[in-house]
């Protein structure tokens, strides 16, 4: 097995061996728990454009990584954060997005897909009123609708700096879910994953935001699939699955805390929706079988050594950890290279890359072993260090 030096806490540079991957099984869908990855764009590296401000696609690739998701018998969350909404997609991009992911889906029989809509278009000001973001939330549902697409209600920036009460999110939610064709997906992303979020549904405490959210859904139940929510504790996401009416579904989007939750206890469990899928994929797709299968200890046994590593990518600042799911994929071969929209790959540092590297090895997720080692290599090697 490859050996590199990896630098380490301190400013050395230690030894590190890999160990042999581990070999997950092939699944057979369907899964007893619905499972989407939310899943990364990939660049053109060679495109003429300007990093910071042009998001140019190398659509091949990107659509090559939703077809591997897929033939794991996951679902995809397509234009969501982790393809960099926000962070250098722009909503013309994203829809382009959509539709294309829409059309590779019709080569996967059941294939599960949903399409992030939210407010991006609208730039959030002390001028925009609630109108606008209704409007604005109108303008990307209907656009996804017409491409046969079901949504996955995006939060919006724009209507928190909108909003004035908690009944302002009554109001355009109860606007945007009177008029969708079919039951979505909220989405309920934390202030961790983006600060401009902060204090959604008109509450700083999240319990309080939490009971607008729940007569927001009771209120519209019979459109509302499940939510995602994104706030990083399970007591939390617990608290508020328990509090949901009956055929409304809880998607954990917890990248801590997946595998406890997935399982359930005695009053219920969450489906998923998360970005680590992306990274971790053909772990998820086993582990998901096995549990499927009532086997549940293979279930803990898979994803337990994923955890360390998801921590790890969704770290503070938890908005930078595209980055680490982008280098999963550069590690794994599934992409070529390690560019990404908006120059990210710059958002974590070399000691955060080593340590991702040997947790990633500990799970036993670099397959081929002798090209992540070399990989590794260009990178340390761009960095200033020769592992």
């Amino acid at each position: 097995m490859p050996t590199l030096n990896l630098p380490t806490t301190g400013g050395g540079l230690a030894p590190y061996t890999m160990q042999p991957p581990r070999q997950f099984p092939a699944a057979q869908p369907p899964f007893n728990r619905i499972a989407y990855a939310a899943a990364h764009v990939v660049p053109d590296p060679l495109a003429d454009a300007n990093p910071w401000l042009d998001a140019a696609i190398d659509w091949d690739a990107t659509m090559a990584f939703r077809r591997h998701i897929w033939s794991l018998g996951l679902g995809v969350a397509e234009a969501m954060d982790t393809a960099q909404r926000g962070m250098g997609m722009d909503w013309p991009t994203s829809l382009e997005l959509i539709r294309r992911s829409l059309d590779a889906a019709k080569d996967f029989p059941g294939a599960l897909i949903g399409s992030g809509a939210g407010t991006d278009h609208l730039a959030p000001s002390d001028a925009v009123t609630i109108d606008d973001v209704i409007r604005a939330y109108e303008h990307q549902c209907a656009a996804v609708e017409q491409l046969g697409g079901r949504i996955i209600l995006m939060a919006s920036r724009a209507l928190v700096k909108a909003a004035r009460s908690p009944d302002d999110y009554a109001t355009v939610y109860g606007r945007i879910l009177g008029q969708v064709r079919e039951p979505v997906i909220i989405h309920w992303l934390g202030e961790m994953f983006d600060p401009a979020l902060a204090g959604y549904w008109g509450h700083a405490d999240h319990m309080k935001a939490m009971d607008v959210a729940i007569d927001v859904i009771a209120a519209n139940a019979s459109k509302i699939d499940g939510i995602k929510i994104s706030l990083l504790d399970k007591d939390k996401e617990i608290a508020m699955r328990r509090r949901l009416p009956q055929d409304v579904r809880m998607y954990t989007g917890d990248d801590f805390n997946y595998a406890e939750l997935i399982a359930g206890d005695e009053h219920g469990y969450s489906d998923a929706l998360l970005g680590i899928f992306d990274a971790i994929a053909p772990a998820a797709s086993a582990a998901l079988d096995a549990f499927s299968r009532d086997d549940i200890n293979a279930f803990h046994d898979i994803l337990a050594p994923t955890v360390p590593l998801s921590r790890h990518i969704f770290k503070a600042p938890t908005r930078f950890y595209k980055t680490g799911v982008v280098f999963m994929a550069y590690l794994t071969g599934l992409q070529n290279h390690f560019t990404m929209v908006g120059g990210q790959e710059s958002t974590r540092s070399t000691l955060h890359l080593a340590e991702l590297f040997r947790l990633a090895d500990a799970a036993g997720l670099l397959a081929d072993p002798d090209k992540a080692a070399a990989r590794m290599r260009i990178v340390m090697a761009l960095r200033g260090i020769v592992a």
